[in-house]
């Protein structure tokens, strides 16, 4: 007999497939001193793997990383360009906050995420102001 894979999560909102890899990656090269180009293209096929071939729980566990990155681009010192901290969080922010609408547990398993994420956000609004709007692209360095 072969699982039925629930497939309701997918349906939720397309902007993390489209936000989080040049945001994330952005964060992530951050945080390991690496450039953001290289780490683009990783962070779109991992995001890709997890919409065509994920669970709801592998999503979450990957958002849950984001989550954490934005956490500590807040407490941290202020970085270069906040862009890509603010765009990732309002992303998974308002992920969490349309599991609601879901069957399932989700909503209540990002409840500390959620919260995380708002003080985060607010943190990183009070020092660079509000969220940027639309698509992060990096600065060039050229």
């Amino acid at each position: 007999m072969s699982a039925r894979r629930n497939l309701v999560w997918l349906g939720l909102t397309p902007e993390p497939e489209r936000e989080l890899p040049t945001a994330v990656a952005a964060l992530r090269a951050t945080a390991g001193g690496r450039p953001p180009s290289a780490l683009v293209a990783a962070e779109r096929h991992r995001v890709e793997r997890l919409v065509l071939r994920g669970t709801q729980r592998g999503w979450l566990r990957y958002l849950g990383e984001v989550t954490a990155l934005v956490v500590e681009a807040a407490a941290g010192a202020a970085p270069a360009d906040p862009r890509p901290a603010l765009v990732a969080g309002e992303v998974v922010l308002d992920h969490h906050r349309m599991l609601i609408g879901l069957p399932g547990a989700g909503y209540a398993r990002t409840a500390a995420q959620r919260r995380a994420l708002e003080r985060a956000l607010a943190r990183l609004r009070s020092r660079h102001g509000p969220a940027p709007v639309g698509h992060f692209e990096p600065r060039s360095t050229v």
